[in-house]
């Protein structure tokens, strides 16, 4: 069974078997405070199909930009700070074994606007990607930022945001996962300026479920029992982590 240990901000889950590769994870809103928590079944399903998981805890602020460039540092310190047994089998960035940015909702955003523009992963998988403003996303937030003089709108700004990604995001393989039940997912939106640059080849993959389909972190189960668990919600999460497996490996 796969194990978590804590490295400052990160949480990091090793798989039983001969790793395939890296996963670096940012969640989105709170939930990412624990992903160990709010994401463990997702992570540590992916972790079953024998991927490493680097997993950011953050609190969102309103400096986007300035998060990104701090979850980025921190997996490339870890990376290279990286002297386990299973690490020493797995050289991340390879053909053999690749590094894959993985964000859902904010995290995606985060990912996005990593310095490196994305050259340093072979894919980012987005899932529900969103990109709402402050006043949607916090909006008491945003009317006391107005009313005493603090920073009230994220930064980039949405419409920054899509700019910034169009002229300085340079990774082509990108997958946007769309949910079909999910009311405030805007990955159409990123993937028509992803598509809008030479040499792009991202895909958009609609499955079943809704924003909150790879956060189900198994509580009422750990909980309650067996009896308690949602089986569709389940089936859902091993769906998107099998075609997130199958995906990464396609030429």
């Amino acid at each position: 069974m796969a194990r978590w240990k804590q490295q400052g901000e990160l949480w990091q889950l090793e798989p039983a078997g001969r790793p395939r590769g890296l996963i670096e994870f940012i969640g989105g809103s709170y939930l990412a405070a624990t992903p160990q928590l709010s994401y463990r079944r997702f992570l540590e399903a992916l972790a079953a199909r024998n991927w490493r998981v680097h997993a950011w805890s953050y609190v969102p602020g309103f400096d986007h930009q300035a998060q990104a460039s701090a979850a980025w540092r921190l997996f490339r310190q870890a990376r290279c700070g990286d002297d386990t047994p299973a690490a020493a089998s797995s050289t991340p960035g390879s053909a053999a074994s690749p590094l894959l940015r993985l964000g859902h909702s904010l995290g995606c955003k985060l990912h996005l606007l990593a310095p490196d523009g994305g050259r340093r992963c072979d894919a980012l998988v987005a899932l529900s990607f969103n990109n709402f403003s402050a006043e949607r996303s916090v909006p008491l937030l945003a009317e006391l930022g107005q009313q005493f003089k603090f920073r009230s709108e994220f930064s980039p700004s949405p419409e920054e945001t899509l700019l910034q990604v169009g002229a300085t995001y340079r990774q082509p393989r990108n997958l946007l996962v769309r949910f079909n039940r999910d009311g405030i997912d805007q990955s159409n939106r990123l993937l028509g300026v992803l598509q809008a640059r030479p040499g792009d080849a991202s895909e958009l993959l609609e499955l079943p479920g809704d924003h909150l389909t790879p956060a189900s972190g198994g509580l009422r189960k750990q909980l309650l029992g067996a009896w308690a668990d949602d089986p569709a919600r389940q089936r859902a999460m091993e769906r998107l982590v099998d075609q997130i497996t199958v995906w990464s490996v396609a030429e």
